[in-house]
C-alpha cells in the first residue's frame, strides 16, 4: 500500500516522533489528522507542529485516546493510522504505574478497536526495545525473550500482544516496532541526549545514572521515521514485530562526550548517581528481520546525528523556545 494520497491519523502526532512523521506523510501527498491530548508531561509540543497549521491537507484534534468516543469519531473515513500516543518513561512509570498501564495498553486498546470498527486497512504501532529488559544474548532479534523491568516495558508488551491478537482474530493488519533509543530534534526534554545538551549550554554539569558503562543503541528520529511508513507499506508486515534501531552499541559516558565536544564543553564532567530501578545494562538492536521484510536501511550515524540535534537545540536557545531546567 503506498502512502500518497491516504487519510491517515497520528496519535500522539504533536510529540517527537510523531511530529517527524506528520512532515514527512504531509510531503508524501497524504492528508493528517494529529490526535494529540498536549499532556503537559512533555511541554512545548505545539512548537512541533506549528508549521502545518495553515495546511489544508493538515488538521489538529485535541483528544485522549483514552476518550473511545471521540477516538472513534476521529477515525471515521481514515485508512492509516500510526499509534505514537504513549506515556514515556521508565523512572516515570515507576512513580505512576497506573497511569503508564492506562494510557499504553488500554489506550492502545481503544485505538485497535475503534481501527476494526471504522475499517482501518493499517495500524502501525511505536512499541519500545524495553519489552526485552536485561538481555540474555546481544544483538536482540526479536525472538528474544520479553522480560520487563518496568511498569512502562510490560505496559507497551501488553499493547503489542493486543496487536497481535486484533492481526490474528478480528483480521486487523497491525505492525509493531521496538524502537531503540530514539533521538535528534524535537526530543523531550527528559531523554538523556536533551539532558546532557541543557545542562551543559548551561554550563552544569549533567547527571548520569549509575557508572555511564551501560549502552544504548541510539537511533536516528529520521530513520525511525523512514522504517515507520516502510512498516505501512508493506503488506508483508501484518502481524509480525521488528526492532528498528541502527544497530550499534554506544556507552553513557561516549554519548556524553561526543555531546561536550560538540558544544565545547570538554572541560565539565558528569556527575554519577545510584542507577534506577528497572534500568537494564545494555540495548543492541539485530536489524535483520527489518532489513530483509521492509528493506529497512539506517543512514544516520550518531555523531552526524548529534551534530543535527545540537544545531536543532542551538536554534531553540537562539529564538526562546527551550526552557532552563
Amino acid at each position: 500500500m503506498q502512502l500518497e494520497g491516504r487519510k491517515i491519523l497520528v496519535t500522539g502526532g504533536a510529540g517527537f516522533i510523531g511530529s517527524h512523521l506528520v512532515d514527512r506523510l504531509l510531503k508524501m501527498g497524504n492528508t493528517v489528522i494529529v490526535y494529540d491530548n498536549f499532556d503537559p508531561f512533555y511541554e512545548g509540543k505545539e512548537l512541533n507542529i506549528v508549521h502545518h497549521k495553515n495546511d489544508p491537507a493538515f488538521k489538529l484534534v485535541n483528544g485522549d485516546i483514552l476518550d473511545y468516543d471521540a477516538l472513534s469519531s476521529v477515525m471515521q473515513g481514515v485508512e492509516v493510522v500510526f499509534h505514537e500516543a504513549a506515556q514515556p518513561g521508565v523512572r516515570y512509570s515507576i512513580e505512576n504505574p497506573e497511569k503508564a498501564h492506562q494510557v499504553n495498553a488500554t489506550g492502545t486498546f481503544n485505538v485497535l478497536k475503534a481501527a476494526k470498527e471504522r475499517g482501518v486497512k493499517k495500524v502501525v504501532y511505536a512499541s519500545s526495545s524495553s519489552v526485552y529488559g536485561v538481555p540474555e544474548r546481544l544483538p536482540l532479534d526479536e525472538d528474544h525473550p520479553t522480560n520487563p523491568t518496568s511498569p512502562y516495558a510490560v505496559s507497551k508488551l501488553a499493547a503489542e500482544k493486543h496487536c497481535q491478537v486484533f492481526y490474528h482474530v478480528y483480521n486487523l493488519p497491525t505492525a509493531s516496532l521496538r524502537y531503540f533509543s530514539v533521538y535528534g530534534p524535537r526530543q523531550r526534554p527528559d531523554q538523556v541526549t536533551r539532558k546532557f545538551a541543557t545542562a551543559l549550554f548551561e554550563g552544569k554539569p549533567p547527571v548520569i545514572y549509575g557508572d555511564g558503562s551501560q549502552t544504548r543503541d541510539f537511533t536516528f528520529v529520521g530513520d525511525v521515521v523512514e522504517a515507520t511508513i516502510l512498516a505501512a507499506e508493506r503488506e508483508e508486515s501484518a502481524g509480525q514485530v521488528f526492532n528498528i534501531g541502527y544497530g550499534r552499541q554506544t556507552s553513557i559516558n561516549k554519548v556524553f562526550q561526543l555531546i561536550a565536544n560538540l558544544i565545547g564543553k570538554e572541560n565539565i564532567s558528569p556527575i554519577y548517581k545510584p542507577s534506577y530501578a528497572g534500568d537494564f545494562p545494555h540495548t543492541f538492536a539485530d536489524v535483520r528481520k527489518a532489513k530483509q521484510v521492509l528493506e529497512y536501511a539506517p543512514k544516520v550515524d550518531l555523531e552526524e546525528g548529534l551534530n543535527k540535534y545540537i544545531e536543532w537545540h542551538k536554534e531553540q536557545l537562539r529564538t526562546g523556545n527551550i526552557r532552563a531546567m
